[in-house]
């Protein structure tokens, strides 16, 4: 093995491999009917292993029914077929017999054994714990404390507010201090390629004094967001996951834009003109916290400092 290994350049463990896959119960190896083994192999669609071993099925079906999980159940079998390996199964496979319906060999009415008892299945890892959504991203503990207390205008929230099956989404921008909003055009859709570009037009559009920052929660969207800021000439922060209090003037303001973007309906039909009519709307109401003056007045003020 070594021998031919070393003529290969391949790796003895390699060829060992290639040789036990593929050589005949004499133990004897010839090319050609490797080729064909491997051709089979990689063939698809794959009919599923339990489809094609009935005792295995068998087997399965029964320790499901006694609640086995199948984690349980693969690692039993190894235990009770230690030398037959087409009587061992994956965890993952038995998952997928049971919920992918292409692959279905088990009864489906067999999920009801499960823990869970779903009849669907889902992911166990929640949205805040996937991992690298925002490349290279920085936390709003990095933002200037100054942003924190409103105390100083031009730091911004931002946010999407998502249409009828999570199919359309209008970009929101908040000013924390005034409540100046404005609206994004995602008339095609909201991967991170369409929210970069019309996000930096977006913020293009103000003067560069108004522009210190902008915070956003951690959605995959802003995959993109290192182009914004060199773009834009802003200086991006994300909240901590689950935690919409960071960004809560934001939040307000999506609330109040559901007045006009209810919830459950298609959000690409409203052209940009429409946004901006919207937005106008929005910063011409007085507010409470304002004492009573509009989000475009108190803008106007910081325009003309």
């Amino acid at each position: 093995m070594r021998a031919i290994a070393a003529r290969l350049r391949r790796s003895p463990s390699t060829v060992s491999r290639e040789f036990r896959r593929n050589a005949n119960s004499a133990g004897q190896y010839r090319a050609t009917t490797a080729h064909t083994l491997a051709y089979g192999r990689a063939s698809r669609p794959k009919a599923a292993k339990l489809v094609l071993n009935v005792a295995l099925r068998t087997l399965v079906e029964q320790d499901l029914a006694k609640k086995y999980s199948p984690e349980q159940i693969a690692g039993r079998l190894r235990v009770k077929f230690p030398d037959r390996p087409e009587m061992w199964v994956s965890t993952e496979t038995i998952y997928q017999s049971l919920y992918v319906q292409s692959r279905g060999a088990l009864r489906r009415d067999l999920t009801a054994c499960l823990r869970t008892g779903r009849a669907i299945r889902r992911p166990w890892r929640k949205v805040g714990q996937r991992k690298n959504r925002i490349p290279n991203m920085i936390n709003i503990a990095e933002r200037p404390a100054e942003a924190d207390d409103r105390a100083v205008p031009d730091h911004w929230e931002g946010d999407l507010i998502i249409g009828k099956a999570n199919l359309s989404a209008i970009g929101t921008l908040v000013e924390r201090t005034t409540g100046y909003a404005m609206l994004v055009h995602l008339p095609d859709g909201y991967k991170p390629e369409q929210v970069r570009h019309a996000l930096a037009a977006k913020i293009q559009t103000l003067p560069d004094a108004l522009r210190r920052s902008l915070t956003w929660d951690q959605g995959p969207e802003m995959g993109q967001w290192e182009h914004v800021r060199v773009a834009a000439d802003i200086e991006i922060f994300f909240c901590d996951p689950h935690s919409p209090w960071q960004r809560a003037t934001n939040e307000n303001t999506n609330r109040l834009l559901r007045q006009y973007f209810p919830k459950g309906t298609d959000l690409s039909v409203h052209s940009a003109k429409h946004l901006d009519w919207v937005a106008d709307e929005l910063n011409d109401r007085p507010r409470k916290r304002l004492g009573f003056y509009k989000p475009i007045e108190r803008i106007g003020d910081l325009l003309w400092r």
